[in-house]
């Protein structure tokens, strides 16, 4: 009944297309108005992708501390490694730059040698009071040295903090609006206000600054995603038209198909707006992907419109056969395609599953753009010229497709030889795949703002923030002397290990509160004894400036205390190492009966969320091969041709990971992609080969051999076309600048090449070599859709 229904259904479709030529291009320039109207509601990510879902208690633990402590990335820092900058003119100046930043609105708070203040004791009033470390601007070299000498020998509280002084580096910081901090404002005064005052310092002292901090890499990072949304647009465009050219020889064949994809591009940004879904690294990818997802249906397409007009010249007939035959065709593989991307819709991960809804969506647009607009508009032109049908008789690609017969026919051993060898050095290179939780693995090396990462790295030890929240579960009870001596010992902990930078927090303030009382004697800069402790609490107490300082570390109630330390860009292991030592140590020192401590920030947030995009992958690959197989055993009916039909296609992924394996390619967010998205385009060629496979055998009467050497003939130059197109089409994302995005590109490229190669040997020498089990009517019963016509199969009975 069902192959009754769809043997009827594709021609009325055509006929309603080539009826209703002028409304159907009126329709679709009218949605293509309308999307282009939803681009004004796209929006840039102005904060991380959050990969875990809202309820990972991960993530709980995080809103948590954002409640108490506000964003924690918030810090905007700019340092000088430069002996020159202590001279008066330049230190004067580098002075003005932090009051020029304090002025701007979107600026909360600075930091700086201009603002220092110095913790000293009121022996009148028996307080603490801050007083201004600079009183007036140096003019003196002397003034400098004896500042200089100050703070790197007598200001203990500032190391790691304001200087490093090994080095004699010295920063500034500028704590953002934490209400701004994630919004386009923070874009326009990075971009704009903060890079010309920088500019200008930098021409007028000519001063190297340093600027990193994550709200700066943020934005830096995101503009470099937006700046290669267009450059992947361009490439995707040129590359797939100069090969579309270059097999059909024809500059209108060309530019219909061109426009097709832009107009898919469009509703790609329509959609994004419509949604109201932000652009991402990997929602950046989409219109591109369009690009060279779309161009195979326009190949598919023209070919066949060219293939009809050489064989009868009547342009109505080859338009209708069109449509009426590809249509179901194209249908299929679009639809295997969007499945292999809604498969990442079931992932609790936002990022992934925005990801897969606008994927999927317009994979399924582009091809019913092409299936409308190449089909009419043909229609309004005259017929290809001999010179444009020449492509269909091009010598190499007969060569290419009888060697592939030869091998077929003579080789089939050395083809599973082959594959079992691929296969194995493949699983021994999956166990050598790392897994990537670090943040700035995919950013671009070359990128000055990396540069200033990793200057950051070597000079203050990080810039990534991980955060220790300690609540000792009572009022005050952070001050309490037993509570400040755990906190230091963690914090000794901290600084004992390598990647994280020393730790800040409420037991600085009280040291250099004990180093105060004794008159800034650097040598006091420690924890008060009991009996110290009294008499520093009661001034402390007493101290309005104190007070100021404690927001900075603890909770209104004095209950809660945050210890911050900056991690070092490391490998997951290690972070997950670090993590497991830093537990270890938080659970021998605060007895789980008296303090409540857990670790975040945005560094362990990343990480757990990239371990639980590998495992999500497990399960949306899983799903995507799933449903395939249903796909397979409603199409063919057959437990056997599942098998047959998956093992080609399995194949290519499990290389692809061993390959992933031995060159060091770890899995993360963007290369996660890899598997979903090859897995769902490579099938594609098996339904092409064995819907013709299919039809052959019923026409040969169950003859294996003939089946399958027809089938191979008859599909083998389309599946080398559009191979082609999606291998050089994905290539183009070699030339970001994003790590990740680059070994996506080059690596579902040579998944879908190697597909190809798979589905056109390996499957047929399968089919061939299994014959007996498969070679009978109850093991291949008749499909419940034929997805080449029965026209189809006739003409290629003919032509053999």
């Amino acid at each position: 009944m069902v192959k009754k229904i769809t043997d009827g259904f594709w021609p009325k479709v055509a006929g309603i297309i080539l009826r209703n030529r002028i409304l159907i291009l009126i329709c679709v320039a009218l949605m293509t108005t309308f999307l282009a109207f939803q681009w004004e509601h796209m929006r840039f990510s102005n904060s991380e992708a959050n990969l875990l879902p809202d309820d990972h208690p991960t993530n709980l633990e995080y809103n948590a501390f954002l409640e108490l402590f506000g964003e924690e990335g918030n810090a905007v820092v700019l340092a000088i490694q430069d002996s020159s900058l202590f001279s008066p003119a330049k230190f004067n100046r580098w002075n003005r730059l932090s009051k020029q930043l304090e002025a701007f609105p979107e600026v909360d708070l600075v930091l700086s040698t201009e603002n220092l203040k110095k913790l000293v004791k009121d022996n009148e009033k028996q307080e603490f009071v801050l007083e201004p470390f600079i009183t007036e601007a140096p003019q003196r070299r002397e003034t400098i040295d004896s500042l200089k000498q100050e703070l790197f020998n007598k200001l203990p509280f500032y190391d790691n903090l304001l200087y490093n002084k090994e080095t004699q580096t010295i920063r500034t910081i500028a704590y953002l609006d934490k209400e701004l901090v994630n919004t386009s404002v923070r874009k326009d005064f990075i971009l704009q206000d903060l890079t010309n005052l920088v500019n200008q310092f930098e021409e007028e002292t000519n001063l190297d600054v340093h600027i990193s901090g994550m709200p700066y890499i943020r934005t830096k990072n995101s503009q470099n995603i937006i700046d290669e949304i267009g450059k992947f647009i361009l490439a995707a465009l040129g590359v797939t038209s100069l090969i579309f050219f270059f097999f059909f020889r024809s500059i209108r064949a060309t530019f219909i198909s061109m426009c097709v994809v832009i107009i898919g591009v469009m509703w790609a940004f329509g959609v994004l707006g419509l949604l109201q879904y932000e652009i991402t690294v990997l929602t950046a990818l989409i219109p591109p992907l369009i690009i060279v997802i779309g161009i195979p249906n326009c190949i598919f397409l023209i070919n066949k419109y060219q293939q009809e007009v050489k064989k009868h010249g009547n342009q109505a007939l080859s338009l209708q056969r069109v449509i009426s035959k590809i249509g179901n065709a194209t249908l299929m593989t679009n639809v295997t395609t969007a499945s292999g991307f809604a498969t990442f819709i079931i992932t609790d991960s936002k990022l992934l599953t925005e990801f897969g809804i606008v994927a999927s969506i317009n994979i399924i647009g582009i091809f019913i753009l092409s299936l409308l607009i190449i089909p009419i508009v043909y229609s309004f032109m005259s017929l290809p010229k001999t010179k444009h049908l020449k492509h269909l008789n091009k010598r190499w690609i007969d060569a290419f497709v009888n060697w592939m017969e030869r091998i077929v026919r003579e080789r089939r051993i050395s083809v599973y030889i082959t594959s079992v060898a691929l296969l194995v050095l493949s699983i021994i290179g999956i166990y050598q795949i790392e897994i990537s939780g670090s943040p700035i693995e995919d950013m671009p090396k070359k990128a000055a703002f990396f540069e200033d990462i990793r200057f950051f790295e070597r000079e203050f030890d990080g810039i990534m923030p991980i955060e220790i929240v300690v609540d000792t579960e009572r009022k005050n009870g952070v001050l309490k002397p037993a509570t400040l001596r755990r906190m230091d010992e963690l914090g000794t902990l901290i600084e004992e290990t390598p990647e994280l930078s020393p730790p800040i927090s409420v037991v600085n303030l009280v040291k250099y509160s004990k180093q105060a009382f004794y008159n800034g004697i650097p040598k006091y800069y420690q924890l008060p004894t009991s009996q110290e402790n009294s008499f520093i609490t009661d001034i402390a107490r007493k101290s309005k400036d104190n007070g100021n300082l404690l927001k900075s570390f603890v909770d209104s109630t004095g209950q809660v205390a945050r210890i911050t330390a900056y991690m070092k860009d490391t490998k997951t292991d290690r972070m997950e190492e670090i993590e497991e030592e830093l537990l270890e140590g938080i659970s021998k020192i605060f007895p789980s009966d008296r303090y409540k401590v857990y670790m975040t920030g945005k560094a362990l947030l990343f990480l757990k969320g990239t371990k639980y995009l590998v495992r999500n992958l497990i399960l949306s690959l899983t799903l995507a091969i799933g449903l395939i197989a249903l796909f397979m055993a409603y199409l063919f009916r057959s437990f056997r041709m599942i098998v047959i039909s998956l093992i080609p296609n399995l194949l290519p992924l499990l290389v692809t990971a061993g390959v992933m394996g031995f060159v060091g390619v770890p899995i993360k967010p963007s290369t996660i992609l890899v598997f979903s998205v090859a897995f769902g385009i490579s099938v594609d060629d098996t339904i092409h080969f064995l819907a013709k496979y299919r039809q052959e055998l019923t026409a040969n009467h169950w003859r294996i051999q003939k089946s399958v050497y027809a089938a191979l003939r008859e599909t083998g130059v389309s599946m080398f076309y559009t191979s082609i197109v999606l291998f050089f089409g994905f290539s183009v994302f070699i030339i970001s600048n994003f790590g990740g995005t680059v070994a996506l590109g080059a690596l579902v490229s040579a998944t879908l090449l190697f597909a190809m190669l798979a589905n056109l040997i390996l499957l047929p020498s399968l089919l061939l070599s299994l014959e007996r089990s498969i070679a009978n009517k109850t093991v291949l019963k008749k499909p419940q859709i034929d997805i080449l016509p029965k026209e189809e199969l006739n003409l290629g009975r003919k032509k053999n």
